[in-house]
């Protein structure tokens, strides 16, 4: 499979500001905005589920939750591309002698589906069913607030106050006490409104 073609959309690029009376752009702002697109839609060509195949011996014969809060994201609305941002709280309840997930491959799952066009729904769920693998886990979940520019910035133009916010549970967590220890987890600066 061979890489996009930078110089092809460049040109479709130019030729789409050109068409909507967008002037006062040097010759290279076609190419620098087809750069951005492209590296902020990385994510669209990997597999993130890759990341999950680092994993350590298990710690435990009666493992806790494992929840990471707060980890950035970046992602383009689908529907407009333009970007949303902030933050993911992602959990997981490890099976019984079952390996655990490297840490950083939690941020690393996180930020590659997150690196394409996206709805936040989609993200959400994506991320948590990643996580709740029979093999690995007895439920895993998901939240993510995000603030979308497509609403903030055009449209309602609601500021980056008004923030959206979707959550997914699965298995064992779906359920009580995993389910409100977990929520227990979205109470930092990232997640007041």
């Amino acid at each position: 499979m061979t890489g996009p073609d930078l110089a092809a959309a460049a040109g479709h690029a130019a030729a789409m500001l050109a068409a909507l009376g967008i002037e006062g752009v040097d010759d290279v702002t076609p190419i620098r905005f087809v750069r951005a697109l492209d590296e902020l839609a990385a994510g669209r060509a990997l597999d993130p589920t890759r990341h999950l195949s680092v994993e350590f011996p298990p710690v435990s014969k009666d493992p806790g939750l494992v929840v990471v809060t707060d980890l950035p994201f970046v992602s383009l609305c689908e529907h407009h591309l333009l970007p949303f941002t902030g933050v993911v709280t992602v959990g997981y309840l490890p099976s019984v002698d079952a390996p655990i997930v490297g840490l950083s491959k939690l941020a690393r799952l996180v930020q590659e589906y997150a690196a394409r066009p996206q709805v936040q729904e989609r993200l959400t769920e994506q991320i948590a069913t990643a996580l709740d693998r029979p093999d690995r886990a007895r439920g895993a979940a998901c939240a993510v607030r995000g603030v979308h520019s497509c609403m903030a910035l055009r449209g309602a133009r609601t500021g980056d106050q008004v923030a959206m916010v979707t959550t997914q549970y699965l298995g064992a967590l779906a359920r009580d006490p995993y389910r409100s220890h977990f929520d227990g987890r979205l109470t930092g600066p990232a997640w007041q409104s």
